[in-house]
């Protein structure tokens, strides 16, 4: 999406598409402040009746050596900024996916394990899900932060501690073998 003209004035006028119902934000490697003003003014012609959807909340995506990229939730706080609204988020950790898995497959959550590398994300959808939770310190997450919510009396920091941790993913791959 390019600007519509020089001046935010043109900006404010550019046509809409009167089908769009919702703004869905998720990870785009050319968003752009124009597709942030385009955003917008879905968002406000719409209004509590146009809906506002964000895929997930991970702020960063971690890169080999340490290194990190923004992830997708910068994106959606930039639009919930602009829109001054809240998205629903249907990732992780929000039990909306795991629900509509459930709905498809025949899913034991007491026969289900989830694994993942984040505790605000994947560790606590699993426990809000009622599933048997893994973490794998290979990606966001350390030791030390779990340690930290485990020491907690806040139920909120409770909910972030998985009930196993592995170094790495590839320490699981003996147990599949069985």
């Amino acid at each position: 999406a390019a600007l519509p003209g020089p001046a935010p004035a043109d900006w404010a006028q550019a046509p809409l598409d009167p089908a769009v119902r919702a703004v869905l934000v998720g990870f785009d490697e050319h968003f752009s402040y124009a597709k942030l003003c385009q955003a917008l003014r879905y968002l406000l012609r719409g209004g509590p009746d146009c809906l506002l959807v964000g895929t997930n909340r991970d702020n960063r995506l971690p890169l080999e050596g340490g290194a990190a990229i923004p992830g997708t939730g910068c994106l959606v706080k930039a639009v919930e900024t602009a829109a001054q609204r809240e998205a629903f988020i249907v990732g992780k950790p929000n039990r909306y996916m795991f629900d509509c898995v459930a709905s498809e497959f025949d899913i034991d959550p007491s026969r289900t394990i989830m694994v993942g590398d984040r505790l605000d994300t994947d560790i606590l959808m699993g426990n809000s899900c009622g599933l048997t939770t893994l973490l794998t310190l290979t990606g966001v997450s350390t030791l030390d932060e779990v340690k930290g919510h485990q020491e907690s009396d806040c139920p909120a920091r409770q909910s972030l501690v998985p009930d196993y941790y592995v170094d790495s993913i590839a320490d699981l791959l003996p147990a599949l073998g069985d």
